[in-house]
């Protein structure tokens, strides 16, 4: 990773802490006051020593001192508490606040552009990465000011008593940052590696994990198995690279930590020994003065210390930032969301003029289209892959840009308010999705408030009742409809898309996957509940269109042909796609 991308990276990490910044604040101030408390526990201290083993003092008479130094302990272990529990609460909500910032693209973007990544990655984006945010805004952050204010105060505090001693602090302070840097750099690049590898591994495991069916009827196991284990060893080579970072890091800190406390040492040693004898501040070397600078000494060093095991922290958020931010700052082209309401009508009206699809690259998907779609009508769109049918669909949904006209009952889309359109549409696609639960709560997406009578209803006009009816309305439905056939899944879809009572049916493919019984009893349930609201489906079954009021026929991303079943059975392209149709059931 470039040095400008991590400082890039580094300073949007910061910006980003404005919403805890009151925490940050207290924590800090809270460390402050530990460092204030410190110097005077190591006065006492030093104190204490100096009075037992040179002036030979009574215990009784340093009693007070004593319980001093006791409260000091006492004090410091609580702020220290209390400083966790802050850090804490800092680092999870940022962490909530960037997952609703990614949450809030991902749904800005819609489905169209989110399917173009494997789910794992994005869940690696939303758990382990955010998670690794975690220490750099609950640690590093508040070390990064301690590393600097309490080694002042320890200065301000030696300085008085020996100039010598707060020189050598002084002097050799700057070799541990300086270091910590060198070495930082080179964790950040195997940070952002570790994070890379991990998201592909996670895309990588999920879909071989949902496609494990498939890969077994084709023999293809032992392939993705030694695929699997060549990306968990390069992720395993990134985990300790990390690893020998971290710890080369640490190392370095605390070679040059213990050069400086030795030099210290060194000095106070010869002092008495009346081999030195510049430093002090008016007054000859004394035991208190020399315990006071020498047990002060690894605390003046501590925070840089600590900085630097933290660094690895920053190091680690900068890597994991870099995903973040990217797909943040991602400059696709999106659905665009106004304040305007479409009228909700019984049914609705749509026409487009000279209407171009987008994908969100900002790439046109489709020709100009011209079309109308009358309310309370049946039309149907038909055309080979790649036609351009679903990508229509898209765009209704308001998951595409367009550039042209597309105006729904009379206000133009992008300038609608998306959230409100799309509570007015009923949707039912050829993979229905299901949740773990079950068979009512399934039901209920559609209407959470439906009564008992209204779900009887739908499922009876879905022919969905003969076997809830056996099973029961209670029955469990695994995740991804494990437990119901995929014709009784495309029904309970369809009474689903019932009791949401939309404005606009839309249907793809919505028998694409069904055996003969199952399609026929899905299509006659799609008749009976397009009636009274406008309906656009996408199918495959162009000989089963002749109940259809319109027919859009799309080739190569426009539209080639627009009338109903009697007018274009026998000319053009849709003539080529029923005869086309005809021989590949035949």
């Amino acid at each position: 990773m470039e040095k400008q991308r991590q400082k890039y990276l580094f300073k949007w990490l910061r910006t980003q802490q404005q919403p805890i910044k009151k925490l940050l604040n207290l924590n800090i101030a809270l460390a402050s006051l530990s460092s204030l408390i410190l110097v005077i526990q190591t006065w006492l201290l030093a104190n204490l020593l100096d009075h037992f083993i040179m002036q030979q003092s009574e215990p009784s008479s340093l009693v007070g001192q004593f319980l001093a130094l006791l409260f000091c302990f006492i004090l410091r272990a609580t702020i220290l508490y209390f400083r966790e529990k802050i850090g804490f609460k800092c680092g999870r909500n940022l962490r909530n606040i960037i997952r609703q910032q990614i949450l809030d693209k991902i749904h800005a973007f819609g489905p169209a552009t989110i399917n173009g990544k494997p789910a794992g990655s994005w869940a690696s984006l939303m758990l382990e990465q955010v998670e690794n945010l975690h220490n750099f805004y609950a640690r590093y952050l508040p070390q990064q000011m301690l590393s600097v204010i309490t080694p002042v105060v320890i200065l301000i505090a030696v300085f008085p008593l020996n100039w010598a001693a707060g020189l050598i602090m002084l002097l050799t302070a700057p070799l541990v940052p300086i270091f910590m840097i060198i070495v930082g750099l080179a964790a950040a690049d195997k940070s952002q590696q570790n994070m890379s590898t991990l998201a592909k591994l996670s895309g990588q495991f999920l879909d071989r994990l949902r496609g494990l069916e498939t890969l077994r009827l084709f023999n293809r196991t032992l392939e993705q198995t030694q695929h699997i284990e060549k990306s968990t060893e390069n992720f395993r080579k990134t985990t300790m690279d990390v690893l020998k970072m971290a710890f080369l890091s640490s190392a370095v800190l605390e070679f040059f930590t213990s050069i400086s406390i030795a030099i210290m040492a060194v000095y106070f040693g010869f002092s008495y020994l009346g081999q030195i004898e510049f430093g002090n501040v008016g007054t000859t070397m004394t035991l208190f003065v020399g315990f006071f600078c020498l047990i002060l000494a690894p605390e003046f060093y501590q925070p840089l210390r600590d900085l630097g095991t933290y660094y690895h922290d920053r190091a680690a958020g900068i890597g994991a930032a870099d995903a973040i931010v990217e797909f943040l700052e991602a400059d696709y082209q999106i659905a665009q969301q106004a304040q305007q309401i479409i009228p909700a009508q019984t049914a609705v009206q749509i026409s487009a003029e000279n209407l171009v699809v987008l994908s969100p690259q900002g790439q046109p998907l489709t020709q100009p289209l011209n079309f109308q779609l009358s309310a309370q009508k049946h039309t149907a769109v038909v055309g080979q892959s790649g036609a351009g049918k679903t990508s229509l669909m898209k765009v209704l949904l308001g998951f595409l840009p367009y550039a042209g006209s597309l105006k729904i009952n009379g206000v133009e889309l992008n300038q609608s308010d998306l959230s409100q359109w799309r509570k007015q549409i009923a949707w039912v696609g050829q993979n229905p999705l299901l949740l773990q639960g079950t068979i009512k709560e399934n039901l209920l997406l559609g209407d959470i408030q439906a009564s008992d009578e209204q779900i009887e209803q739908a499922l009876t006009q879905a022919n969905a009742k003969e076997f809830t009816d056996k099973i029961g309305l209670d029955a469990e439905i695994k995740d991804g409809g494990v437990g119901v056939s995929v014709g009784q899944a495309q029904r309970l879809a369809i009474a689903r898309a019932l009791l949401r009572r939309g404005n606009l049916l839309l249907l793809d493919e919505p028998t694409a996957s069904l055996d003969a019984q199952s399609e026929n009893q899905v299509l006659n349930a799609l008749a009976q509940i397009s009636q009274g609201q406008t309906t656009l489906m996408i199918t495959h079954r162009i000989e089963d269109l002749k109940q259809c009021d319109q027919i859009l026929v799309m080739q190569q991303g426009q539209i080639v042909q627009s009338g109903d079943f009697e007018t274009l059975k026998n000319q053009g392209y849709f003539a080529e796609l029923l005869a086309q149709r005809h021989q590949d059931l035949h």
